[in-house]
């Protein structure tokens, strides 16, 4: 089992940054692949970043590729996402997620964390 809480959220401006974090606790969180993914009111849930079990592979969405940066720190379990220049619409809850494989789609994560959420003003 794995338990995730992320923290980090809150209101910023555009052209801020913020980051996020994925505290994990379970013996065997080294071992998952760690995705982040948001969703805004009325919108589908939709990937964000994710990050291979050593960190050596990542992958991003195009909507925030070169903007966001997804990290991991397993020696503290964690699990970070820092956002740059962002943008009214990636205002929504961001979420992380655990899973065994690095895909893209949410029903393929086991572990969900209860969600932190981001706005973005203009």
């Amino acid at each position: 089992q794995v338990q995730l809480v992320e923290s980090g959220g809150g209101l910023v401006q555009a052209g801020g940054s913020l980051r996020v974090s994925c505290a994990a606790s379970g013996r065997t969180f080294t071992s998952y692949v760690v995705a982040w993914f948001r969703q805004a009111p009325g919108k589908e849930r939709e990937f964000v970043a994710t990050i291979s079990w050593g960190g050596g592979s990542t992958y991003y969405a195009d909507s925030v590729k070169g903007r966001f940066t997804i990290s991991r720190d397993n020696t503290k379990n964690t699990v970070y996402l820092q956002m740059n220049s962002l943008k009214p619409e990636d205002t929504a809850v961001y979420y992380c997620a655990a899973g065994p494989q690095i895909v893209k789609v949410p029903a393929a994560y086991h572990y969900w964390g209860q969600g932190t959420q981001v706005t973005v003003s203009s």
